[in-house]
């Protein structure tokens, strides 16, 4: 399919043909000098004003861009994950090492640990939402990169209950923006078809930490010297964040507008090759009017239970899942190699689920298939008695209940499929990490150390939400797909076809097949709202994804 960029009378689908143009840079310069004349519009829109000709993205070009951003913003986002992911795992770790006993934790007090860092993340999220619309996203986030980091070093010194919490509730207030500026990223850069596979590829990295992640704690909290073993764990940790954040602040663009790695009309060629995801990239300009929409949406309702409901579990067991797998009746060494394979299945569920979205073009059949085998795990594991014999029974459902992190991903990737407009973007983002932040609060507080090594309370409440997720994902379907047919009536009454092909969501060898066929449906002005910071609900347009 080949795509053209256009100014406010130029709104048809460019044919396959020559680019006769002569190539020019579009600087960051030429960008701000036409800001003030783009009243209303999307920073890509002014750039496309800017550069004052055409290019034509054919597949050949959106494979070469494509493979351009993948090398120089994923890379970035899948370390800065990686190693959020250690830091937050690393209190779990920490627990099997000592730091119940090293910090004299009664009662509450080590769940508490846990849940703190998602009360500054609860309590931060508005700010971020802020901050993300009117601030440089690369320069943003490597300055949270850096304050984290250091606070992790940080909470080395804490010596109490009291200590530990205040270091917790800093961390947090600095992780609060890193998976909203990630979702924020990859609907910048990325087709909606791109999203949910990129998405998933960010948040599997916390597969990846607990497989390696496990060992890597049990050698640092076996290093001799005048530190615990906690505290050489978060020194550790905290010492790789700071540096690396570093890279972060030299190597990761605040848009395709500002990215040093395009070159020439490279820039012009990543804003349009995303024009019909009929989302944006970036104003800078805070609306209330998008505000007021988001809260009024009943989609950022659903997406915000979807969140509350998973993340409840998930942050139940993640503070606990080494002290469950320990009351089988291993010891600290075999409970971390045994944390291993549960890292391992969390990748596999992200990523497959991931492909088989991205392949079939939906989410909610495979959201609410996802929540099947946690709640066979969980069933097991309430029923099967926690005795020597039944080790390996019980790991495999503490195994297969860990499919639940593919679910998140997901979630964040439906939100932000069928969500448009800058401003409503960002907020919704925010209300659903309000959501997960409140889970995770929850969650551990449903666990207590006193009724190991069954955690009855904790369990049953999360087997529970799994039911609750799938009679969710099912309202959520059945709104979009009403909110896509009144879209459609309102392209009719505009003079527009009533059913036109998503572009966004279509693979490279589709178009490239039926690139004839997809001008001729597509009629005259689809698209031409794309860079001007409409919502999805005003914008008939947008087609949303079930």
């Amino acid at each position: 399919m080949a795509y053209s960029t256009r100014d406010e009378t130029d709104v048809e689908m460019v044919a396959h043909g020559a680019y006769t143009q002569k190539p020019i840079d579009v600087h960051t310069e030429t960008i701000e000098a036409v800001e003030t004349t783009v009243g209303g519009k999307d920073k890509a829109a002014q750039l496309l004003k800017a550069a004052g000709h055409s290019v034509v993205v054919t597949p050949e070009e959106n494979k070469r861009i494509l493979r351009t951003i993948d090398w120089h913003i994923l890379p970035i986002i899948l370390v800065i994950y990686c190693l959020q992911s250690l830091d937050k795992t690393a209190l779990s770790y920490a627990s099997v090492f000592g730091i119940i006993e090293d910090l004299h934790l009664k009662g509450q007090e080590y769940s508490w640990s846990g849940a703190i860092v998602y009360v500054a993340q609860l309590v931060w999220q508005p700010v971020i939402a802020y901050f993300l619309v009117k601030l440089p996203l690369g320069k943003f986030c490597a300055v949270m990169v850096f304050c984290w980091g250091a606070t992790l070093c940080g909470m080395t010194a804490a010596k109490d209950f009291g200590g530990l919490m205040a270091a917790r509730f800093i961390l947090g207030s600095f992780e609060a923006s890193v998976a909203p500026t990630f979702i924020a990223l990859v609907q910048m850069w990325y087709r909606r078809s791109e999203q949910t596979n990129r998405n998933a590829a960010w948040y599997s990295m916390l597969g990846i930490v607990n497989i390696f992640g496990s060992l890597l704690s049990y050698g640092l909290a076996h290093i001799n010297g005048a530190l615990r073993p906690f505290q050489t764990i978060f020194l550790f940790c905290g010492c790789l964040t700071v540096a690396f954040s570093v890279i972060v602040f030299l190597f990761l663009p605040d848009s395709p507008m500002q990215a040093r790695f395009l070159k020439g009309d490279d820039k012009l060629l990543a804003v349009e090759r995303v024009r019909m995801n009929q989302m944006g990239i970036s104003s800078g300009v805070w609306r209330w009017d998008h505000v007021k929409e988001c809260f009024l949406d009943l989609k950022t309702w659903i997406w915000f239970a979807l969140l509350t409901a998973v993340s409840i579990p998930s942050g139940g067991i993640t503070t606990f899942g080494p002290l469950i797998v320990k009351s089988f009746g291993f010891d600290s060494f075999t409970t971390i190699l045994f944390n291993m394979p549960f890292g391992a299945v969390q990748l596999v569920a992200t990523l497959g689920g991931a492909w088989a979205a991205t392949h079939y073009k939906m989410k909610s059949p495979f959201l609410a298939a996802l929540c099947i085998p946690p709640i066979i795990g969980i069933s097991l594991l309430l029923k099967i008695e926690h005795t020597p014999k039944n080790k390996g029974v019980l790991l495999f459902a503490y195994y297969i209940t860990s499919v639940y992190p593919a679910i998140s991903p997901m979630i964040y990737s439906w939100s932000g499929q069928n969500t448009a407009g800058d401003t409503k973007r960002k907020v919704t983002t925010g209300v659903l990490f309000i959501g997960a932040s409140a889970g995770n609060i929850i969650g551990p507080n449903l666990y207590t150390t006193t009724q190991a090594p069954r955690y009855t309370s904790g369990l049953i409440s999360n087997l529970i939400l799994f039911i609750l997720i799938i009679i969710l994902v099912a309202i959520g379907a059945a709104w979009i797909r009403f909110l896509n047919a009144r879209h459609a009536a309102a392209r009719e009454r505009v003079g527009k076809s009533a059913k036109v092909v998503d572009l966004s969501m279509e693979s490279k060898s589709t178009l490239q097949k039926h690139d004839e066929a997809v001008n001729d449906t597509q009629g005259t002005g689809i698209g031409d709202k794309a860079f001007d910071d409409v919502t999805d609900l005003k914008n008939e347009d947008f087609i949303y994804v079930y």
